[in-house]
């Protein structure tokens, strides 16, 4: 029987716990302040608040939401492959949103660049980690997928 890589305590599982909790706490702590202090760090960066700053909690609200998403893939990598997805698609749709503006010269500032830059860093780890746990799983054959019964043979 072949081992994976992902074993509870192996190498590859303390890295990518590591990368997950580095994520957590980057789109937590990115979440929570932008929420709180938005007014000092547009302020900082010169950027005008816009007329009705709900746009800016909701948006930080959603980050900081992915970072208690990451930081429970931190908890059971096993148990939350879905957020590790959702999390590739949220992360590629942000750096592909800043990286537009950022051409067309519409950005409101490049620090959105520079996290769009640490977005896709996750990105990569995410999507090896994800290959690798592919690689290294059993797929069994007895278990049927939802929606569906098994014949008696």
């Amino acid at each position: 029987m072949a081992t994976s890589n992902l074993e509870p305590a192996g190498p590859a599982t303390r890295l990518y716990r590591r990368i997950f909790l580095a994520a957590g706490l980057w789109d937590g702590i990115l979440g929570a302040v932008f929420f709180l202090f938005y007014p000092w760090i547009f302020d900082r960066l010169g950027i005008p608040l816009p007329n009705n700053t709900s746009y800016i909690h909701l948006t930080a609200a959603f980050v900081f939401v992915q970072g208690v998403g990451y930081w429970l893939v931190y908890r059971d990598m096993a148990g939350n492959l879905g957020i590790v997805k959702i999390g590739i698609v949220y992360k590629v749709m942000y750096s592909g949103v800043a990286l537009y503006y950022l051409a067309i010269g519409q950005l409101v500032h490049a620090v959105f660049a520079w996290f769009a830059v640490v977005d896709i860093l996750f990105i990569v780890a995410f999507v090896r980690y994800l290959m690798l746990v592919r690689s290294g799983a059993r797929r069994p054959t007895a278990i049927p997928r939802p929606g569906r019964t098994r014949q008696p043979v």
